[in-house]
């Protein structure tokens, strides 16, 4: 909302520099003008992502996104015009209220900058010292914009005291909870102890709480910070007791009529794409352009997913089932490459997607060889299979392309936070995320 008051701002301000006057005053026509053309802006800034985390901490970094954003509002820009030219702005403004749009817009990111910096003068102090307590105190290290200080960490047992200086350090142990508190600022508790039973202080906890120190509880912190889930801490308990995961029937229902209408349509438009891309992958190598491989979807159950073929015919034949681990793997064609990079291997399913198999958002679903390798190493997997698979993901978008059992549990965190929060807005967000990770081909194998 800042963003869009100073975009508005800086283009009723070239106006008046333009036309050499301040008494001019915006009518309904401007308004529609400008909310446009600054919502193509808007548009320029999130494929941007002039608010990543790395953006934020890099000042050189931010100016170069900028710079990349407007480039992309001007193309964009221009097509609207072509499309609306009721709603152009002339060029000479544009020139002028882009310059001022950068200056506000740097301008107010410093400022949220320094309000992040004196937000990280109140500290987080974690209870616990195991895994999920050094994984919740990872993420916030290395996310500084947030505005989080780690203190540090609270263990059971005195010798933990005099573990290494690596940050973050364990500045005490429970007993002494009081003392560490009334010594450090202390804003936010999180609590992440591996075991809770007869050793939480729920007494010193409730009256910091009502002294207005906030409480959190560990996992649903991490989640609420990381759009993922810690699969490792998890207990079978916690699929049953949290909130989330059981979705309305109509809500099920209104997302399986809606997608197949969406999938009639598209297939209908792009064929024409279809047929060109079938025509150069069979000039590009030898065999079938269309590619059949068994998928394991909702419930457990195999289907057949349809893709276009990006390898040689035969790639697996001596190797058996294998993960793609470069970008350059040699079984893949040169045209497939492509087709890997823009995502358009995947159009095929849309017919899965009319057939009730898959999902346009939802866990990608996996090869049966490779599930029944992840089931008996990860706990949890198949809670991703509550749900339908889908052509893109929330673990497509935040993680990318996984080509071993650790980035396959990295995955899987994702997923089942989807799973967990499945919406029609989260998958919404998770769509427009496609398009940027396509225009800018990350994460293709």
């Amino acid at each position: 909302m800042g963003e869009w008051a100073i975009l508005l701002a800086a283009l009723a301000l070239a106006v008046r520099i333009r036309a050499g006057s301040f008494d001019f005053a915006p009518d309904a026509l401007f308004w529609l003008k400008g909310i446009v053309t600054m919502l193509a802006v808007q548009i320029g800034f999130y494929y941007g992502e002039i608010n990543d985390d790395w953006a934020l901490r890099s000042r050189m970094e931010f100016f170069l996104r900028l710079g990349q954003s407007f480039i992309a509002a001007v193309f964009l820009l221009t097509l609207l015009y072509y499309v609306a030219p009721a709603v152009r702005v002339e060029p000479a403004t544009l020139l002028v209220a882009l310059p001022l749009s950068a200056a506000g817009v740097l301008a107010w990111h410093s400022a949220q900058r320094w309000a992040g910096s004196a937000a990280a003068s109140n500290g987080v102090l974690i209870l616990g010292s195991g895994a999920t307590a050094r994984h919740i105190a990872s993420e916030l290290l290395q996310r500084p914009s947030l505005g989080y200080h780690v203190v540090g960490l609270v263990g059971e047992h005195p010798a933990e005291v005099r573990e290494s200086a690596d940050p973050p350090p364990v500045v005490g142990i429970l007993p002494n909870l009081q003392q560490i508190v009334s010594e450090r600022d202390i804003d936010l508790i999180v609590v992440a102890l591996e075991e809770r039973r007869d050793r939480l202080p729920v007494d010193t906890l409730l009256r910091y709480r009502n002294d207005g120190v906030k409480i959190e509880d560990g996992p649903h912190f991490f989640e609420r910070l990381t759009g993922k889930i810690l699969v490792a801490d998890l207990r079978p308990s916690w699929f049953v007791f949290s909130p989330g995961f059981g979705k309305p029937r109509l809500l099920r229902a209104t997302k399986r009529a809606a997608e197949a209408v969406l999938a009639s349509i598209l297939l209908v438009a792009l064929s024409p794409l279809l047929l060109l891309l079938v025509i150069l992958i069979r000039l590009d190598s030898r065999g079938p352009a269309l590619f059949r491989q068994s998928r394991v979807g909702l419930r457990g159950a195999t289907f057949e997913l349809y893709k276009l073929r990006t390898m040689h015919v035969d790639a697996e034949a001596a190797t058996g089932p294998v993960w793609a681990t470069s970008k350059n793997d040699p079984r893949v064609t040169r045209m497939g490459r492509i087709l890997r990079t823009l995502r358009l291997d995947e159009l095929p399913q849309f017919v899965n997607v009319l057939r009730g198999e898959m999902s346009f958002v939802g866990p990608r679903p996996e090869r049966p060889h490779f599930v029944e390798k992840l089931r008996q190493v990860l706990p949890y997997y198949d809670q991703r299979h509550i749900v339908q698979p889908g052509i893109t993901g929330w673990a497509q978008v935040k993680f990318g392309y996984g080509s071993t059992i650790e980035d396959s549990e990295r995955k899987l965190q994702f997923d089942l936070y989807y799973v967990k929060n499945m919406s029609l807005l989260l998958d919404f967000a998770i769509v427009l995320e496609t398009f940027e990770v396509m225009l800018r081909g990350r994460g293709a194998r």
